[in-house]
Order: structure tokens, then sequence, then C-alpha cells
């Protein structure tokens, strides 16, 4: 061991040779294949079709007048003014929303126009805009009509003309399977009629009416309803 005080001496370092490199032999250029290219993942999402919103040609209306309180339910055809008071109600689109829609509503897209009725003598005065946007039943204070004197709102929108469905084909009845009718020929014939031994009633007489002078009027014919021809038997 070193005396106390003293430094030890370190060891001089080992000369290691480097490792002679290797010789790659030269690689051509027909050797070396390119590297493929990565694939695009592509994801198919599904296209699905929107659902159209059916289209009717009348909107049901409601007007109020602030100033009476007076309120009126009215119809008005789509592209044909109708007039309620000092306003012009010209509805432009009426439709309703779709089966996949969340909500289940009525939209309409009119303008309102305020034009007073014109006084005799008189030129009509000019019209004024009130209102240009689309209505919702639903909702009717989300776009309303901001007026002095009046106020609308759209109820429902429905078709001119109801649509009738086609009337059913009648049934006719079906004939019996040729199997059945020649398996129920034979059991006809075996079976003896049950009034074989009874002899037949004679038919009464006819007895003809008498002539008299003070004989009411005959009633007039009523129609009746034709009765459905009779099924054709099988020919055995």
């Amino acid at each position: 061991m070193p005396a106390p005080g003293t430094v030890a001496e370190e060891a001089p370092p080992i000369d290691v040779p480097a490792p002679a490199p290797i010789v790659v032999p030269p690689i051509s250029e027909k050797e070396v294949a390119p590297a493929p290219a990565p694939k695009a993942q592509v994801v198919e999402t599904p296209i699905e079709t929107p659902v159209r919103r059916a289209r009717y040609d009348v909107a049901i209306l409601q007007a109020l007048d602030k100033v009476t309180a007076e309120t009126l339910r009215f119809e008005a055809a789509v592209g044909r003014p109708v007039r309620y008071k000092n306003l012009i109600f010209t509805v432009r689109a009426c439709e309703r929303s779709a089966p996949d829609e969340p909500v289940e509503d009525s939209i309409a897209y009119l303008t309102v126009d305020s034009q007073p009725r014109p006084e005799r003598g008189k030129p009509a005065p000019p019209a004024r805009q009130a209102f240009k946007g689309w209505m919702y039943a639903s909702s009717p204070g989300l776009n309303p009509l901001q007026h002095a004197g009046y106020d609308a709102w759209l109820i429902t929108c429905r078709a001119a003309r109801p649509l009738t469905p086609p009337p059913a084909p009648q049934s006719t009845p079906a004939a019996a399977p040729p199997r059945a009718v020649a398996a129920a020929a034979p059991a006809a014939k075996a079976s003896p009629p049950a009034t074989a031994s009874a002899p037949a009633a004679p038919a009464p007489k006819a007895v003809p009416p008498v002539p008299s002078k003070a004989s009411p009027a005959p009633p007039r014919p009523e129609p009746v309803p034709a009765a459905p021809p009779p099924a054709e038997e099988p020919v055995t």
C-alpha cells in the first residue's frame, strides 16, 4: 500500500490496434430492387342519400290584430297572395320535416308586405316589406314577424287535394280443385235423398187481384243492388 500523503501512479494505457475495415464487394444496380411503396389505407364509408322533405301547396297561417285582439286562421296557396287587413301574405314554399330528422315540424318560406287599402279616388299607397324568410311552426319566436299592429305565425302545411288510395280489387270466388269435385261426386250419388218418402206438397194457386176503383198508386221502384253472379258448378 502507498504511504499516506502520496498519490498512486496510474498505469499507462494499453495500445489496442484498430481493426481493419471490412471490404464490401460492390453491388450493381441490377441487384438492387426498388423499395415497395406504402399502400394507402382507404376507409370506405357508406354513402347515405338524404331523404328529401315533402313539399305541399297550401300553408295554414294564423294572424293577430294587436289593437282589436282579433285572430284569424286562414289558408294561403303557394304563389297566390292573400290579404289580411293591411298585410299581404305570399307563400313561396311550404314543406314538412323528413322522417330522418329528429323534430317533426312544418316550415314555410313567405313574404309579408304592409299595404293599407286604397281609399276612393286616391291611388294605392306603396307597399312596404315587413317580413321575408322562413317560419317554423314548432318555434314561432325563432324568426317572427316584427310589426307594430299585427302578428302572424305558421300552423302547418297541407296538400290542396287529399290523396285517395286506389280501390281494392274485388275478390272473385275461386273454383274448387278438380280432385275435390271428383271425390265429392260419388259421395253425392251414394247418399239417399232426405225427402224421398214424403210426398211433395201441392203448389198454391195464384189468386188474381181484384180490381178496385179506389186502389192506391203503386210505389216507385227502388234500385236494388245487383247480386253477385253464381259460381259455376263443376260438370261431372
